[in-house]
């Protein structure tokens, strides 16, 4: 089992926001098992108030919640802290709830019913990204390109006159792909690289944060000049 080897991030504060009893109950026991600090939240109100008064490395938000929905919860955090990794959990399999937590500013989903090994994994990763551009952002980079303007510092993205905050996740995938400027990307590549999971996990969460940064960063996003898709490739960056 994953939480008997050791765990680099043993001690991390993870706001768990799930209402089922024995889900929550035993996300919670295993969690703890791992060497995480668990505050469990049993509704969206809860969840609010224990991030306003603690803080947090991380959290696990379901989306069906009482008073206020995980997505109501993950927007509301969100516009509070733009660096927190979120990982939504859901029960329902549409990719319209999947491309919506996206949107919203959720880093990662998980669809319920789903392995304790593959959660502890995701988690892991998250909080390794977290660690990697806390210390990247020691040292923040202003990029520019055609009318795009982008501070991997505050995490902001500046096109024409419109501004938006990137999430930390948006921030990687972009400034992977501009690390390796005028080379092909797989869709692989960005899963193991970025998200730190193996390519098994579907691809189409790549593409939904292609989707997010071509509305961002491209004047028509459906005929993209910076952010290329190869066929059967995956993607290039290309500033020129």
């Amino acid at each position: 089992m994953l939480h008997k080897e050791k765990n680099e991030f043993t001690g991390s504060k993870i706001l768990l926001v799930e209402d089922e009893e024995t889900m929550g109950r035993g996300l919670e026991y295993n969690l703890s098992e791992e060497g995480y600090q668990v505050i469990w939240a049993k509704d969206g109100k809860q969840a609010l108030d224990y991030f306003d008064e603690n803080e947090f490395d991380m959290i696990v938000l379901d989306i069906m919640l009482p008073y206020y929905d995980g997505f109501e919860v993950a927007k509301k955090i969100r516009d509070k802290s733009p660096q927190i990794p979120i990982l939504m959990l859901t029960a329902r399999s549409g990719i319209e709830d999947k491309i919506r937590a996206l949107t919203i500013g959720s880093d990662d989903y998980l669809t319920k019913p789903f392995h304790l090994n593959e959660l502890l994994l995701r988690i892991r990763g998250m909080l390794k990204r977290k660690q990697w551009y806390k210390a990247y952002t020691n040292t923040p980079e202003i990029y520019r390109f055609g009318k795009n303007i982008i501070d991997f510092g505050n995490l902001t993205c500046q096109h024409h006159d419109n501004t938006v905050r990137l999430t930390p996740q948006e921030a990687m995938v972009l400034k992977y792909l501009i690390d390796h400027k005028g080379k092909v990307v797989s869709r692989e590549e960005l899963l193991e690289n970025v998200w730190n999971v193996t390519s098994e996990v579907e691809t189409r969460t790549v593409d939904n944060f292609i989707v997010r940064l071509r509305k961002y960063l491209e004047s028509d996003p459906s005929r993209p000049i910076y952010i290329k898709s190869i066929r059967g490739a995956g993607y290039m960056f290309m500033n020129e």
